[in-house]
């Protein structure tokens, strides 16, 4: 009988550990090439924040966040490697930054101005400084 073994990174484990009752957990399973030690491909971030990613103002795990008093609603969503957004309470993920802030305002809107990083910087903050260097 086969065996199956999966090995998760402390950082995956304390955000398990930390996830309240709304949170949503995504994780990605993929077969290995039957060594324990296989390390997977080096995964190259595309798509509009692959810039910021690969100028390392943006990093995997990076959580972002907004706010909206006026109309009582907030977002978070956590960059993953390819440079998507993995949003609370949505199953799939958004190629872009304006996409994911649709899917939790429902309207058309900005995303690139809306997010927030952990630092309180803008997405749109950190491209022009990028824009600047």
């Amino acid at each position: 009988m086969a065996t199956l073994s999966i090995h998760f990174d402390p950082a995956v484990i304390a955000r398990l550990t930390s996830a309240s009752g709304d949170d949503t957990i995504h994780v990605t399973l993929s077969l290995g090439g039957g060594s324990a030690t296989t390390e997977a491909a080096p995964v190259i971030p595309h798509g509009p924040l692959a810039a910021l990613m690969q100028a390392g103002k943006l990093k995997t795990g990076s959580v972002l966040t907004f706010h909206q008093r006026r109309a009582n609603r907030s977002g978070r969503a956590v960059v993953t490697a390819e440079g998507q957004l993995i949003v609370d309470g949505h199953s799939s993920l958004f190629p872009s930054p304006s996409k994911a802030a649709e899917a939790v305002t429902g309207n058309v809107i900005n995303g690139w101005t809306l997010w927030h990083t952990e630092d309180g910087d803008t997405l749109d903050q950190l491209r022009q400084n990028l824009d600047a260097e």
